[in-house]
């Protein structure tokens, strides 16, 4: 197997997409066809199934893409030593999700990018099971998971920091107004505002509320956390928002706090697939991780 074969087939098998892959890697998109199609005559086996406009790979396929991977990042690290390269260089695929990669990342993708140009980063947005189960296949390389688990069957993870939680309403809400602490009850008859189902804290809230008040409690559901906090702002209800996430608005005033407290707790971590062979280019982002987000939450908030 030619290795210009396997950096097509992990780039088409990451971004499930001729055209965005032939993009990336600056061919056309005749050349990334053709070279699939080469490889998989080689090996005698379909690796993708074509289903009309969309790709999705073959059992083969996913059974290939671990080991194109290792041989990928083999090459870069033998290539790097032969040559006597410092400098790291490599890909990484990175999956998060939309509250740390908007509240959380910022300065660890900034830091990475300046201090290690020649990696490239591709972050894809996914909720914790898809990131686990991407881990777990190798079309992720490291994946950042909010969960209130900390041992995930197959993956290494690593604790980043606690991630404070916190339920916010408008200014003028009636709940915003009561100095003493709320009872899960309290909420039985109040509007919610959430983000969709799937997202960690959205789910661990609506599983209280449920045993709390013996029903499933209606959601007004919206798609971004930042769509839920205005929303929330503009009195449509009461939301369990991370505290990263909503640090500014609490401190201006826009949104006020509410003395509930979650019988819950999430942890922002870093994952891998067990046994995996980490590059040095993944080990240094793996440091550089644990060292910024630690940092950050150690710091003071707005």
């Amino acid at each position: 197997m030619e290795l210009r074969l396997l950096v097509t087939f992990e780039k088409v098998a990451t971004v499930l997409s001729f055209t965005r892959a032939a993009a990336e890697l600056r061919y056309a998109q005749s050349s990334v066809t053709g070279q699939i199609r080469a490889l998989e005559s080689s090996l005698g086996t379909e690796l993708f199934d074509r289903l009309g406009s969309r790709i999705r790979l073959t059992e083969a396929g996913e059974r290939l893409l671990p080991y194109a991977r290792q041989i990928i990042e083999l090459n870069e690290e033998a290539r790097a030593t032969v040559v006597g390269a410092e400098e790291p260089s490599g890909s990484l695929t990175v999956g998060t999700m939309e509250s740390l990669t908007s509240y959380r990342l910022p300065p660890l993708l900034e830091f990475f990018h300046h201090r290690y140009p020649k990696v490239r980063l591709s972050l894809r947005t996914t909720l914790g099971d898809e990131t686990r189960q991407a881990l777990l296949r190798g079309t992720y390389d490291v994946g950042f998971l909010m969960e209130p688990e900390t041992d995930h069957a197959g993956l290494e993870s690593r604790v980043l920091a606690p991630e404070p939680l916190v339920l916010v309403a408008a200014p003028g809400h009636p709940l915003a107004a009561g100095a003493a602490g709320l009872k899960t009850e309290d909420l039985a008859e109040v509007q919610l505002v959430g983000t969709e189902p799937g997202c960690p804290y959205r789910d661990l809230f609506e599983s209280e509320l449920a045993h709390r008040t013996g029903a499933p409690p209606p959601f007004m559901e919206f798609g971004t956390i930042e769509a839920t906090k205005r929303g929330v702002a503009g009195g449509l209800g009461v939301a369990l928002l991370p505290r990263m996430a909503v640090g500014g608005e609490l401190a201006s005033g826009a949104l006020a706090e509410l003395a509930w407290e979650p019988p819950f707790q999430l942890y922002t971590q870093l994952a891998w697939r067990a046994g995996k062979r980490l590059p040095r280019h993944l080990r240094l982002f793996i440091e550089a991780a644990e060292r910024l987000v630690r940092e950050q939450t150690a710091s003071p908030g707005p």
